[in-house]
């Protein structure tokens, strides 16, 4: 089952965190399953993670030329992955693919979050005697639950991240296969390659794009966001309204532009152009007795790009209002509705030491990383900070309402 991100781009560390991914040297499946299980829970709700078997790392750094794996025990552990995976309760699958990697056959689990947590695995799971605990992960590491942790666990049961729940509404149908396969295409994935001889159901399922049953099987909410041409027809208002005033709030001069609808990351990209369009400049400024002159924007294309891409990964998907966007002639404001998650605090906004308990939409959040328009490292702040500083620009301002922060 090929991955739907290259695995060159999975071991780089710029698309999938450090802590999301896990190399093993061979095959261990009393360390390995304990990992599938923190994976699983997934008790940061940042997506899960990667477990390599075949691959060394030194000091956070993969090992090449890669060590890989002989074909025959490659086959012997696809056979007992088959009963490990029932020792999980409930059981759990992880989505198993063999990648080539400096001409050697590597193992690639992918352990998206479970919908079904939390999960429990025996610490030894070959070990004839079985003694169950739950794991998570902290930072890089796979550690049992401690009772506070589990309780947690336990209270996340039901609170699947909105954009990852299955939507009953709908179904494969309304998903574009041209629109995944643009996807697969930019990120050079190899599932792309077998596009052509793949059904489409096959090719969403590889992704976990749908939820259910072979026979009643339906679209996760991200697959609607990113892969339907008409994402507002499922999530009402998801649009951006883009209001221009030229001279400023004291006059009732204004115009506002069409709406910018669409898949979600095709919103960002036509928000984007239309500022590099309409509203960015630059002015170059001579030094006198100096060679290089001064280059200064009027808004920096880093902090919009970043400002806008957040503004799509953390919104409310539920709440039924558009982002909006008002240029004056001296600032820019983004309206996200829903706010910040409950964690993030407004003083958090001035120090710019913004560390959120969990991310709203941690599977779109994924997908947008594949495609480098967010990092979803809790940078975009001081990105943006950073950008802004640079060009010798104003410092940035952060509000909300803390009474319409959404719970989800």
């Amino acid at each position: 089952m090929p991955l739907p991100i290259s695995i060159e781009h999975l071991i780089s560390h710029n698309i999938i965190e450090s802590e999301r991914i896990e190399f093993k040297r061979g095959w261990n499946p009393d360390s390995i399953y304990r990992t599938i299980c923190a994976f699983a829970n997934d008790i940061e709700n940042i997506g899960g993670g990667y477990i390599l078997i075949g691959v060394e790392e030194d000091n956070g750094v993969v090992s090449r030329p890669a060590i890989g794996l002989p074909r025959k025990q490659v086959d012997q552990i696809q056979k007992q992955m088959i009963g490990f995976n029932n020792l999980i309760k409930p059981p759990y699958s992880p989505k198993l693919s063999l990648e080539q990697l400096d001409g050697k056959t590597v193992i690639v689990l992918w352990v998206p979050g479970g919908s079904n947590r939390p999960y429990e695995v025996p610490e030894q799971i070959t070990a004839k005697e079985k003694r169950y605990f739950y794991y998570i992960r902290q930072y890089s590491t796979t550690k049992k639950a401690n009772q506070q942790e589990q309780q947690e666990l336990i209270s996340l049961a039901n609170q699947v991240p909105f954009d990852d729940r299955a939507n009953t509404s709908t179904s494969v149908d309304d998903i574009a296969i041209n629109l995944v396969n643009e996807f697969l295409r930019t990120t050079k994935s190899r599932l792309h390659n077998s596009s052509g001889y793949t059904s489409k159901v096959d090719i969403l399922g590889q992704m976990h794009l749908t939820s259910g049953s072979t026979e009643l099987l339906f679209p996760r909410n991200v697959a609607l966001m990113l892969f339907s041409d008409k994402p507002d027809v499922y999530f009402p208002c998801t649009r951006v309204e883009i209001v221009e005033f030229p001279n400023g709030t004291e006059t009732s001069d204004f115009y506002e532009r069409p709406f910018i609808v669409g898949p979600i990351h095709k919103q960002i990209h036509s928000v984007l152009n239309y500022f590099k369009t309409n509203i960015l400049q630059e002015k170059i400024v001579k030094q006198p007795n100096l060679p290089e002159s001064i280059r200064i924007w009027n808004y920096p294309f880093e902090a919009i790009e970043e400002a806008v891409s957040n503004a799509f990964y953390h919104r409310d998907y539920q709440v039924r209002e558009p982002i909006e966007i008002r240029v004056y002639p001296d600032s820019i404001v983004i309206l996200n509705y829903g706010g910040p998650d409950r964690s993030i605090k407004a003083d958090a906004f001035k120090t710019g030491a913004i560390k959120p308990r969990r991310y709203r939409n941690r599977r779109l959040g994924d997908f947008l990383k594949e495609l480098e328009l967010t990092e979803g490292r809790a940078t975009g702040i001081p990105r943006i900070r950073k950008a802004l500083s640079d060009n010798s620009s104003p410092e940035p301002l952060f509000d909300f309402d803390e009474d319409y922060i959404s719970p989800n």
